[in-house]
């Protein structure tokens, strides 16, 4: 049961990540479905008027720092966000990327591979690349790699994430001081927000009825709030860094939306950093529905986007897919594990 409750916890926060593209509408506000899944239409919530993405990146040429969301996996996200980077240094030169799809302890390979002292393929062994790394990721890479941009590599480390998600938010005082040392003050600051919204995608997968999974439940939760101030904390520590520069940060939409996650506690570590957040939206199946008015709170901007293809019909194939994709192999322990 405990290894069931675990594979859905870890599909379900893999899921909720990310994957969107917008549609167009006019300046009358009507809504017009994206015809392509490389798709992506900008809006203003506000008045639901289209936004070209010079337009766009002019309304965020003097914001501190622009948390794009995506559906990992999304051609439309993807290649929306290689635009507005481009976009927004055309305004601001001055620019860091920053991304959830490195982790902090990679830092150093990704440097290597920014100052050209490895290969791509090296980069990404050395790295622990994302597998979608090279249809999702590598044009934002290389274009910072190509104008000689920082990169920040903003997520917590993958081992230590996964032994808070086992073992709760005391693992962290088992790590040597040079493993924590890297991890951000205040680790698991918290919004009440974030955490409804958190229980609620979770119980609706899964019911945490007894004191053992509601357990594993909080776990979870650590290692989701790990992650998102960790990111928090690079991003500020960039800015730090850089002074005068524009950050674009790149995540997972959970991450960001409802200006949640890493953005709330952004702003809870810095109230005077001005952050601006572009999150997708999903096209319902219903193609005659518009999205707009439903989520309108996502973001400071959206974008609406197709959905993705369904990866499965057979529920039995699914869950076998699942449970291969995020079995952990036996070898992966965590400080202070039994023998």
């Amino acid at each position: 049961m405990k290894k069931c409750f675990n594979v859905v916890l870890i599909t379900l926060i893999s899921s909720l990540a990310g994957c969107a593209t917008v549609s167009q509408p006019s300046k009358s506000g009507a809504e017009t479905r994206p015809q392509t899944l490389y798709g992506a239409h900008l809006i203003d919530p506000e008045d639901g008027t289209e936004l070209s993405i010079d337009a766009l990146s002019q309304r965020l040429a003097q914001t501190d720092v622009i948390v794009i969301g995506e559906y990992h996996g999304h051609q439309a996200s993807h290649l929306l966000q290689s635009q507005i980077q481009a976009a927004l240094y055309r305004q601001t030169p001055q620019q860091v990327l920053s991304m959830e799809q490195f982790n902090i302890d990679n830092q150093a390979a990704v440097d290597a591979y920014l100052n050209d002292e490895t290969g791509e393929t090296e980069m990404m062994e050395d790295s622990d690349a994302w597998e979608s790394y090279r249809g999702s990721y590598r044009p934002l890479i290389e274009f910072a790699r190509q104008h000689d941009l920082p990169v920040i590599a903003a997520n917590a480390p993958a081992a230590v994430v996964r032994c808070v998600g086992r073992n709760g938010s005391g693992y962290l005082n088992k790590l040597p001081k040079t493993g924590r040392k890297s991890l951000p003050g205040k680790p698991f600051m918290d919004t009440p927000a974030y955490r409804k919204k958190f229980t609620a995608a979770i119980t609706n997968s899964h019911s945490a009825t007894d004191n053992a999974m509601r357990k594993r439940l909080d776990n979870t939760y650590k290692a989701q709030l790990l992650r998102d101030n960790t990111m928090a904390s690079r991003i500020l520590a960039a800015r730090g860094a850089h002074p005068g520069h524009q950050i674009i940060h790149t995540t997972g939409t959970f991450h960001s939306e409802e200006r949640l996650g890493t953005v709330a506690l952004l702003k809870q570590r810095a109230p005077d950093v001005s952050v601006a957040v572009i999150s997708p939206v999903v096209w319902p199946a219903d193609v005659n529905e518009a999205p707009l008015q439903s989520s309108r709170d996502k973001g400071d901007y959206l974008y609406f986007i197709q959905p993705l293809p369904d990866e499965f019909r057979d529920e039995v194939r699914k869950q076998k897919a699942i449970s291969a994709r995020f079995r952990q192999p036996t070898k992966e322990t965590c400080q202070g594990d039994s023998p």
